[in-house]
């Protein structure tokens, strides 16, 4: 006779929140990510992202093997570098490390959540008039180790003129066309990442709360 399996349980559902921010989405008094963005809070629990991003799409970046030398000997771990976004302006990256692949993705996406963030996205391009968020609205650059990533805004149907690191990070975020410029050892991909992402994060210089909404 088969046994019947029991539905899963949504991990959602069983989450009981350990903040007081965890505390006010659960109860629906938050019900977006940007009302978080605009009062400043810091995000400690994943399942905060997990409810105000159902969306949220993720990229395995890089995958090194890392070896630690100890008192007990040699430590070797899997470290993943993994970027996650929804394509319509929301960006993060992290990292984790552990003994197995799967589980150092399990917790790179975990950190790359808990360091999500806001990207402004418009037509910056003097070449473009469409009025559309497709590229960047201005030039920014962003500096990890010795890399340093320059964008700039394109024309609509340009595409990403980049790195295939810096592309992965961009098209997350929804950036759909973007000239870019990189100096240093680009070879590194957790500093190429990195880059992009700081030069994301540089285009919510100007960004009021009301831009957040686009």
């Amino acid at each position: 006779m088969s046994q019947r399996r029991r539905p899963r349980e949504d991990p959602l559902e069983s989450w009981v929140p350990k903040t007081q921010l965890g505390r006010m989405v659960r109860e629906g008094q938050i019900s977006s990510i940007f009302e978080i963005f605009e009062e400043g809070h810091k995000i400690k629990e994943v399942e905060i992202v997990d409810i105000l991003i159902p969306d949220l799409k993720d990229d395995v970046i890089d995958i090194n093997l890392v070896q630690k030398q100890t008192d007990a000997g040699e430590r070797s771990r899997f470290r993943a570098i993994v970027a996650v976004g929804n394509e319509d302006g929301l960006i993060g990256l992290g990292a984790g490390k552990a003994r197995r692949v799967r589980n150092a993705i399990e917790k790179g996406i975990r950190d790359a959540k808990l360091n999500i963030y806001p990207i402004r996205r418009g037509c910056g391009s003097w070449e473009c008039d469409c009025g559309e968020p497709h590229t960047i609205p201005f030039k920014v650059q962003g500096k990890s180790g010795s890399v340093v990533v320059t964008l700039i805004p394109g024309t609509k149907g340009l595409g990403l003129v980049a790195g295939d690191t810096a592309k992965r990070v961009l098209a997350l975020a929804g950036v759909k066309d973007c000239w870019s410029k990189s100096i240093g050892a680009t070879k590194t991909t957790t500093s190429f990442s990195l880059a992009t992402f700081e030069a994301l994060k540089n285009t919510v210089k100007l960004m009021t709360p009301s831009d957040w909404s686009i």
